[in-house]
């Protein structure tokens, strides 16, 4: 009655269902509290399944926004196999329009493998990586870069040691028509979704689509191309259900992030100048932005320069800014 995850659900049901995933979590103004993660399934036989999710955080809405035109569009009776869809996974992070859980505070992505017994975000993190990913051969988590920050699009995937899952993770990252993206390493023990989706399995798929707390033409388009261009690599469609045209033969180009010095981080309360856009190539000593201290007006602004050659991912949105906040980062490109 008190701990746990609790549904109803049916996976192997044909149709389209739309329910909950229910979190007892007793709070001051209702001590019965169930915490209520809306799901839907959409089955049509046998043939592959596919988890697609979106708000792990809450601030990130190109995929939230995407994934509940998605449930509305796809007719089960135009799909071969299972498409579970979870368009606010982090949902009282969703509702408070923030990053993390104010419920316990719970960053769903660093929460994995979980806890049934822990709080709601655990307990959430168990259940997607025990019971509901396992039932998947794809799991695609779409992010962005929430309310401060600006995300070059990139999609991502986890290095696996299986030669042949590894090839398929490729290859379905390549489907997605993005113009950039990431093979991470982050180890078998990652408390990430993508971490969790390798243990669970699945072949896990992940990636960047916008970021300022906000859905732009762009990134609405470039979330709604990914999830079509997936499902019709993954057998699942025969044509694109979000109305956009698919890409053919767009060329990825891989890139790495494995070092601190490929970002510059603040080391005090300022305000950040940016001199680069998303997606500039920029040389090892280019200069980056310049660092004011608005309460020091006799001082003359501090430039800042990029430790690294790379191409720029991401940057800072939020002027203002305290130590230990990154203000940009760049990539390296790499060879496939």
């Amino acid at each position: 009655m008190h701990t746990g995850l609790v549904h109803q659900l049916d996976f192997d049901r044909d149709g389209r269902t739309l329910d909950f995933l229910s979190i007892p979590f007793s709070i001051d103004r209702s001590p019965y509290f169930q915490l209520k993660v809306p799901i839907s399934i959409i089955r049509n036989g046998d043939g592959p399944s596919v988890l697609l999710m979106a708000g792990n955080h809450g601030d990130e809405y190109e995929g939230e926004l995407s994934l509940a035109k998605l449930i509305r569009r796809l007719d089960p009776a135009r799909i071969r196999g299972r498409v579970t869809i979870l368009p606010m996974a982090n949902a009282p992070a969703v509702m408070a329009a923030r990053r993390c859980s104010p419920l316990d505070g719970g960053n769903l992505n660093r929460a994995f493998p979980g806890d049934p017994s822990g709080t709601p975000t655990a307990r959430l993190a168990h259940f997607l990586e025990k019971e509901l990913f396992p039932r998947h051969d794809i799991v695609f988590d779409i992010h962005s870069g929430g309310t401060s920050m600006e995300h070059l699009p990139t999609a991502l995937i986890e290095r696996n040691d299986d030669a042949e899952r590894h090839e398929r993770a490729l290859g379905l990252m390549r489907s997605l028509g993005m113009a950039h993206a990431f093979v991470a390493d982050n180890g078998p023990a990652a408390p990430t979704s993508m971490g969790a989706a390798r243990r669970a399995g699945s072949i896990g798929l992940s990636g960047e689509f916008g970021g300022g707390g906000t859905a732009t033409i762009d990134s609405m388009a470039v979330t709604a191309r990914a999830l079509d261009n997936l499902l019709l690599a993954a057998g699942v469609t025969d044509e694109a259900v979000l109305g956009t045209p698919p890409s053919q033969g767009v060329p990825t180009q891989l890139l790495s992030l494995t070092r601190h010095s490929q970002g510059i981080y603040a080391t005090r309360r300022g305000w950040y100048e940016p001199a680069v856009r998303l997606g500039d190539r920029v040389a090892a000593g280019a200069v980056a932005g310049w660092f004011h201290d608005l309460e020091r007006l006799d001082m003359p602004e501090e430039p800042l320069f990029f430790a690294e050659a790379g191409i720029v991912i991401s940057r800072r949105l939020h002027t203002h800014c305290e130590a230990g906040d990154c203000l940009i980062q760049v990539a390296e490109p790499v060879e496939a």
